[in-house]
């Protein structure tokens, strides 16, 4: 007999054996694995498993690696306030003002010199083509007549005449917004110190608008029965 032969055939027992001690090992509540491989020819050896094959290895641009790296770094804290200091909370903000609520504050009114006035009736001037009522007052119609019937007299002439005598063409002083106003413009005018508007007030030549500060004035004027309030100066 060749000696392969029975090299072949002492291996084939020893398998034959080592596989009878794994199944009685298995029944009586061992592994075996132990014998198994001390029974085993030392030839033999457990194949190891095959390593896994690493995928593809996932890039990152520089700007990404950035952004992650200031995320995960901490925040900074708060310096701590100096010994001694006090923290003032700051302030909350305020709202935003919407466009169109905040008024505009009126031009300020300023003295302004008019010269050659026109009385067109007792409250009323005119400037060239302009024209401006004095303040406080309702001006007298040149064609306004006064007294009971048959005592009648033309009282809007005469305080249009009054007004034109104490004027004389002198300048006034007029307090305006502006020295060029187009059409109709309001205001007070004095002729030196002399408020025109209370002159008229005080003369009986002119009443006083509603409100007005004049009105006392005028009031008096009318029990003294002056200007628009009496008879006829001309008869007396």
């Amino acid at each position: 007999m060749r000696p392969a032969a029975v090299f072949t055939g002492l291996a084939g027992m020893a398998v034959v054996s080592g596989l009878l001690i794994a199944a009685e090992a298995r029944l009586r509540g061992g592994t075996g694995e132990d014998i198994i491989t001390a029974e085993a020819p030392a030839t033999e050896t457990a194949a190891e498993p095959a390593p896994e094959a690493a995928g593809p290895s996932a890039t990152i641009s520089d700007a990404d690696a950035e952004i992650i790296a200031r995320g995960a770094q901490p925040a900074a804290p708060s310096p701590a306030p100096a010994e001694g200091t006090t923290v003032t909370p700051a302030d909350p903000p305020r709202p935003a003002e919407k466009p169109g609520r905040q008024a505009a504050e009126p031009a300020a009114k300023k003295p302004i010199e008019l010269a050659r006035p026109v009385a067109e009736n007792a409250g009323l001037l005119s400037f060239g083509e302009r024209r401006l009522q004095l303040a406080g007052i309702i001006p007298t119609p040149a064609d306004r007549i006064c007294g009971p019937a048959g005592r009648q007299w033309a009282c809007g002439m005469l305080a249009k005449t009054a007004l034109r005598q104490l004027l004389r063409n002198r300048s006034l002083t007029c307090d305006l917004d502006m020295a060029e106003w187009k059409e109709m413009a309001t205001a007070a005018c004095r002729l030196g110190t002399q408020d025109l508007g209370t002159w008229l007030a005080e003369n009986g030549w002119a009443e006083a608008e509603a409100g007005s500060p004049l009105g006392a004035v005028a009031e008096k004027a009318k029990q003294a029965q002056k200007g628009i309030y009496g008879g006829d100066p001309r008869r007396k």
